[in-house]
């Protein structure tokens, strides 16, 4: 089977902010209360201790120094903190020539900034293939927004193939660059150029990076679920050719369908059950259902939960 790239087709036609305020400002109205809400506590003052007040506030280091009972006060921040991470590499633009995993995943971070600049929340973004290439601070300004939605843009209409993925090691690099606790949104077919059990290890290390570090993370898995997942092809001989290596295989897809399914089926089982265990959000986002449809869904959970 080939995936042809057709330079001449555009893989994005539009305006990303005026498509982004159409679907936030017609969904919106519908939401009883902000689906995102601020979550860190900051220390704020020492007050001395009244009988009554709460004892784990209780500073006892400052208690065994000055003989005196004080009591920690700490401010809730209502403002919050969001860090997309966009895969880019070349897997994320299949299928070719048609509506991909990166117009899916750039329509539902423009949206999602959007939203949060209603709010005033800080926003940032990292894109990333084998290596970290944009990794922008939290701001929430209309300036930062511009400059995020042209970054997203221009990924969209790049086409450049053999691009490989690292997922693990840009998910590090983040981690290192967010210095204050955020909501963190990663938009990946979290499919890896490195395949293999070492290349899983890397990946859970990574997410408990950036749980350590104490962020809220969200996945959105992104697939064509009716190829990728369900290996749901002709009964018939095809040449797949891997985009991020060009490497080819020329076979029939019944010969090749029971095994790639039982790989796949425990890769995505392996992921889905260290997230559930480090208490990360998965998304399945199958891109045939459109962004919209399943943002909405997630943004009502959420709401309900909050």
């Amino acid at each position: 089977m080939e995936y042809p790239i057709d330079e001449q087709a555009p893989l994005f036609n539009g305006n990303l902010e005026l498509l982004a305020k159409q679907v936030v400002e017609g969904f919106i109205t519908g939401l009883h209360k902000s689906p995102f809400h601020g979550f860190s506590v900051e220390f704020a003052e020492h007050r001395l201790y009244n009988v009554g007040d709460s004892v784990k506030n209780i500073d006892w280091k400052l208690f065994a120094k000055t003989d005196k009972l004080f009591s920690k006060r700490f401010e809730e921040e209502t403002n919050l903190r969001c860090q997309f991470i966009v895969d880019v590499s070349s897997s994320m633009y299949f299928p070719s020539g048609e509506y991909n995993k990166l117009n899916f995943s750039v329509q539902a971070t423009a949206a999602l900034i959007y939203l949060l600049k209603r709010q005033r929340d800080a926003f940032g973004l990292s894109l990333f293939s084998d290596h970290l290439l944009l990794n922008t601070p939290a701001k929430s300004t209309t300036t930062h927004q511009k400059y995020l939605f042209s970054h997203l843009e221009q990924a969209l209409n790049t086409t450049a193939m053999n691009v490989q993925t690292k997922v693990a090691q840009a998910l590090h690099q983040v981690a290192e660059l967010i210095h204050k606790r955020s909501l963190v949104v990663i938009f990946s077919d979290m499919l890896n150029s490195d395949q293999g059990d070492e290349h899983l290890e890397t990946l859970f290390s990574a997410l408990q990076h950036l749980k350590f570090n104490k962020h809220e993370v969200v996945i959105f898995n992104v697939t064509d679920k009716s190829r990728e997942v369900d290996f749901d092809f002709e009964n018939r001989p095809y040449e797949f050719i891997d985009m991020e290596t060009g490497a080819t295989i020329k076979a029939h897809s019944a010969n090749l369908k029971a095994d790639y399914l039982a790989k796949m089926s425990k890769y995505r089982q392996a992921i889905q059950l260290k997230c559930s265990q480090y208490k990360i959000d998965m998304i399945d986002a199958d891109i045939a259902a459109g962004f919209q449809p399943i943002l909405e869904a997630y943004l009502i959970k959420r709401q309900k939960m909050s």
